[in-house]
């Protein structure tokens, strides 16, 4: 790129960034803040739009830094389409010809976007610390991880999780736990979160149309261009199903027969394309033998209940798959090691943490006459399995505590226990 060219883009982007101050806190800026203290650069992943450019202003909000004490870059900046190998060099004569500070913080988003950055990454960190996110249209962002494992760290990033929801919406927590005004507002808020899901964009405007764009940029850009037209229409039915049967029991060669694919591997191929634009991840069944956890069928789920909801077929009658689907990503969102439990019983969610079984979920929408005897057999099922004394069993608004066998299962309002955490 010409020089002059270049510096004008690096000039507006410092002033583009520098716009619109962080007002609505995330939860991940607290281990963002510790990891930046290891000196490594730090690599934010997750979905598209989920917040990782918002994230790099509430860092550099939270560090209060002042001008020049820290440097921009946007990758994806349309304006940056004839940017070469050659022209790092360029961005570094910025810095330094700009007087900026020598070892200002560096924020680069959509770094996959140019060729031959890990070798620059690997030049800058040396005197700058790095926060660094990635797309997911020509590089995924968990392919960027991998490509500078051992020299960066990763955070990964969601939508909004409930309390996030609850502040973008100006609800007050204070005090939750003991004013019942508050938990009657909180459950009507819940059920709002549970069928529109956390993406920042759709909870501050509330159209669905912007999960219907996002969802066909993911579809298309991150994953069906990165096998060929043949493929488009097995993708897109195997997209349907996923969308549609959430927190369900997925096989790869019951997959096969549906979409009509052969070949398991190209099957395989497409749902890690998936799994590694973050739209969904799945969970493997539980077993001490890592070659049956891989054999075994896996439960579905997706990152956030808006595309479900929006996109899937008939998802809104089944709020019991949203509820677990919502539980499965916040475990995921703590750092749990999470598998389900089966055997003549099912049990939702047991946590691994080491090599022990350390908790156990089930997942109810309603605990009734009909499902309580399936429900606690499947939790009670588990806690045996693992020796463990308490077990947990969330639902949409019931409360209440069963002793079995000497063993305690609680029963929590699921909306109770994402604001506990």
């Amino acid at each position: 790129m010409n020089k002059e060219d270049l510096f004008f883009v690096l000039f507006a982007q410092q002033q583009e960034f520098k716009k619109e101050e962080p007002t609505i806190p995330r939860e991940a800026t607290r281990k963002a803040l510790d990891l930046l203290k290891l000196n490594l650069p730090l690599i934010i992943t997750g979905v598209r739009r989920c917040g990782k450019s918002y994230l790099l202003k509430i860092i550099k909000s939270e560090l209060q830094l002042k001008e020049k004490e820290y440097f921009y870059l946007n990758f994806n900046d349309d304006r940056l389409t004839k940017f070469e190998t050659e022209d790092f060099q360029k961005i570094s004569d910025f810095i330094q010809e700009q007087n900026y500070d020598e070892k200002c913080f560096l924020f680069v988003d959509e770094i996959q976007e140019v060729s031959n950055w890990e070798k620059w990454v690997d030049r800058m960190k040396e005197n700058h610390k790095m926060v660094i996110t990635g797309s997911n249209s020509k590089l995924l962002s968990s392919e960027i991880s991998s490509i500078l494992t051992g020299r960066s760290l990763s955070l990964w990033l969601t939508p909004f999780n409930f309390r996030e929801f609850l502040k973008a919406k100006n609800i007050n927590l204070e005090n939750w736990n003991v004013d019942s005004k508050k938990q009657s507002a909180l459950r009507v808020s819940f059920k709002e979160y549970l069928e529109g899901g956390g993406f920042p964009k759709r909870v501050l405007t509330g159209q669905d149309v912007i999960i219907k764009e996002l969802y066909e940029q993911i579809l298309y850009r991150d994953v069906a261009d990165r096998f060929g037209k043949k493929l488009t229409k097995p993708i897109k039915e195997i997209s349907v199903h996923l969308l549609s049967n959430p927190s369900s029991l997925l096989s790869i060669r019951q997959m096969s027969t549906m979409i009509n694919v052969k070949n398991l591997g190209t099957v395989k191929s497409i749902l890690d394309a998936f799994e590694g634009s973050f739209v969904f991840f799945f969970v493997n069944k539980f077993d001490t033998s890592v070659k049956k956890q891989v054999q075994n069928p896996r439960k579905a789920y997706c990152i956030d209940t808006g595309f479900p909801i929006v996109l899937g077929f008939r998802m809104s009658e089944d709020k019991g798959k949203l509820l677990e689907n919502i539980m499965a990503v916040e475990l995921k969102r703590r750092g749990k090691e999470i598998f389900y439990y089966s055997d003549k019983n099912e049990c939702d969610f047991v946590v691994r943490k080491g090599n022990a079984i350390v908790e156990a979920f089930q997942v109810c929408y309603t605990l009734n006459n009909e499902s309580k005897e399936r429900e606690i057999g499947g939790i009670l099922a588990a806690m045996k399995r693992f020796n463990l004394k308490e077990g947990i069993i969330l639902t949409y608004d019931q409360e209440e505590e069963i002793i079995v066998e000497k063993r305690k299962i609680k029963v929590i309002p699921a909306w109770k226990w994402l604001l506990s955490g």
